[in-house]
């Protein structure tokens, strides 16, 4: 397969785990060094662990993931072993018994490990505009 073949697999995979609410897989997709900025979330997580942490206290507070429908996306290959991922997602939740669909865009930067294997080491994500 090419690089961008190989990356969109690897973000179809956690697309795929996230939207399923699969949690064992969805974390498994990110190297334990990953960082993450959510517009949702004042800080910067700088670890996988620190991300999981607060997935883990989402849940103890109602939330869920219902589905997640990634569109426009886009591989940018830097070099060979890396690779920035551009998407539009709609994400389907359920947080304190209220469900909603939120449309945000999301860049996540891959990196092709020595066994060949694609994971995240950084993600942000941002609001959809409201304009085109």
């Amino acid at each position: 397969m090419s690089l961008e073949g190989d990356v969109l697999e690897a973000a179809r995979a956690l697309v795929a785990a996230f939207g399923r609410h699969d949690t064992e897989a969805y974390f498994d997709a990110f190297a334990p060094e990953a960082t993450f900025l959510f517009h949702t979330h004042g800080t910067p997580l700088r670890s996988r662990l620190a991300y999981r942490d607060l997935w883990t206290s989402w849940e103890s507070e109602g939330f869920h993931v219902i589905s997640c429908r990634s569109s426009d996306q886009h591989v940018q290959g830097l070099g060979d072993d890396t690779a920035v991922f551009t998407h539009r997602v709609e994400t389907a939740v359920r947080a304190g018994g209220v469900d909603e669909t939120l449309d945000e865009r999301e860049t996540i930067v891959f990196r092709r490990r020595p066994d060949g294997r694609w994971v995240a080491v950084h993600e942000h994500l941002s609001p959809a505009p409201t304009t085109p």
